[in-house]
């Protein structure tokens, strides 16, 4: 099997989505009782038949949770590049259709961000930037690591997707992780999203992760935009293209993330809402399915929800973000790519985690244990 979509191709969305619908409340259990779990447990757990045992299944999540990952919180800020971007996206505060001010962020505005950010504490950054290959392409990539990488222990980043030899050429300065979201599973509707830019080749976008794998990226994150289309079975495929990636990249370490579809400047109401109790459902079945990946959950979520899920999966969390070029020193004017819900700062979250009775972990690893 030479790529993920070769596998993808043998999947139908609608009998996917009836197999998870049709699932009932003996798949649940046997799911819950099994010592490892398939994707048909997968489904099982995804399914509204699992509903009523969302309380089993978060013990099961948080013992699994500690027994792989201990009572600590991987912390996390994002630093917006550029909101520069050439594609229209239905959902994206970005998208060029928007006609808002565009910015992107010079060497001596990047060290300011990165001085800023330091004084929080952090030694973990996620560079993000719009879509728009000329203007932030491999060379703006490249300067921009070259500044960072002195300031920091781990480097993550949510760009544009790459060729295998652009992201083989930006590891030695400094990167060593990627997220890319395939926002949708479901081919029609991601075209209809996505009417325009190179982000309209749902084909590339899907066979990213392969590309990454092939470089030797450290980790790779995963996701959807929940709110595109049925969560459960976007999520469906979500994991099978984890399971994918374990399989063909065993060495890589895998990150699943859970953006729900919040409110932006030009933006469309989410397709599908998906409650509280569901997305800890959600969460609860990726740990059952996988006690090794990573799951993480950003601002966009409640300070109130974030509470109460920390000991049900999650094991990195942002804090403190701002989501426009330039959000930490002085430029408000720039637009945001969405809404904060979580406004606490970083040293808030801190003492909260430790409230309940977890570590906060700045720093992710060090280069020197990888040479």
């Amino acid at each position: 099997m030479s790529s993920f979509q070769d596998l993808f191709d043998q999947y139908d969305w609608d009998t996917v989505k009836a197999g998870i619908y049709n699932k009932t409340a003996l798949d649940v259990e046997r799911a819950l009782a099994a010592p490892r779990r398939n994707l048909e447990d997968f489904k099982a757990l995804l399914s509204p038949a699992a509903m009523p045992y969302l309380e089993q299944m978060a013990q099961l999540s948080h013992r699994l949770t500690r027994q792989r990952f201990g009572n600590t919180m991987q912390l996390y800020i994002p630093l917006y590049l550029s909101n520069e971007c050439q594609n229209i996206c239905t959902y994206c505060g970005f998208s060029l259709d928007n006609k808002i001010r565009r910015k992107t962020l010079q060497p001596a505005e990047i060290l300011q961000e990165v001085a800023a950010i330091k004084a929080m504490g952090y030694e973990h950054v996620l560079l993000v930037t719009g879509e728009a290959a000329q203007t932030v392409g491999v060379n703006y990539f490249q300067q921009a690591l070259e500044l960072i990488r002195p300031h920091f222990a781990h480097i993550s980043m949510e760009v544009q997707p790459m060729d295998e030899e652009d992201y083989a050429s930006l590891i030695p300065l400094g990167l060593q992780s990627v997220l890319v979201y395939q926002e949708t599973y479901h081919r029609a509707d991601y075209k209809l999203h996505h009417p325009k830019g190179r982000k309209s080749n749902f084909d590339y976008r899907l066979e990213t992760p392969d590309r990454l794998g092939r470089a030797g990226i450290h980790k790779i994150g995963l996701g959807v935009l929940i709110g595109l289309e049925d969560w459960r079975t976007d999520s469906f495929f979500t994991a099978l293209h984890l399971q994918y990636l374990e399989k063909t990249y065993w060495q890589t370490r895998y990150s699943i993330s859970f953006p729900r579809l919040r409110p932006c400047t030009g933006g469309l109401p989410p397709k599908v809402e998906m409650k509280d109790r569901e997305l800890v459902q959600l969460i609860c079945a990726y740990r059952l399915l996988s006690p090794d990946v990573e799951l993480s959950l950003s601002t966009r979520e409640s300070e109130q929800f974030r509470n109460h899920v920390i000991k049900l999966g999650i094991t990195a969390m942002s804090a403190g973000s701002k989501t426009n070029p330039g959000g930490y020193v002085a430029d408000r004017e720039s637009l945001e790519q969405f809404e904060i819900s979580d406004e606490r700062s970083p040293a808030d979250i801190a003492q909260m985690l430790q409230t309940q009775g977890y570590e906060a972990v700045w720093k992710d690893w060090d280069r020197s244990l990888t040479k």
